[in-house]
């Protein structure tokens, strides 16, 4: 199993969603922006790390939003999705195709990662 991380980045009532580039698997599917965590590091210094890497931004990791497990084909992954806030920097496409800021209510109009599902639901649920 894979540890993976991620972060849940609201403003003013809308979250942070990036889409998958086509060369990687789940091509161009929307996903929260994260990734694995390597060895020797801590899911809140992989988070930050990611983030720099993906985004050119700093964030603040809080609390755990959710956390589950999912099995995709190629990989099994255990998924920590953290709240953050980004405390430096404006967001940048270093690695995704597109970064949209949406509202829960839009959360349907997006392909998402299969691991995302019951995270989604419980962001529609809460209705921020």
């Amino acid at each position: 199993m894979t540890d993976v991380v991620a972060a849940l980045i609201w403003d003013n009532g809308r979250f942070m969603i990036c889409q998958r580039p086509e060369r990687k698997s789940r091509a161009m599917l929307w996903e929260f922006v994260g990734g694995k965590v390597e060895k020797g590091e801590s899911k809140e210094q992989a988070l930050i790390r990611e983030c720099r890497e993906e985004l050119a931004v700093t964030v603040r990791p809080h609390d755990v939003f959710c956390e589950l497990d999912h099995e995709y084909p190629d990989i099994t992954i255990h998924l920590t999705l953290f709240n953050a806030e980004i405390t430096e920097g404006v967001p940048q496409k270093l690695e995704h195709n597109d970064i949209r800021w949406i509202t829960p209510s839009e959360i349907d109009g997006y392909a998402f990662c299969p691991a995302d599902k019951d995270i989604l639901e419980k962001i529609k649920a809460e209705k921020r």
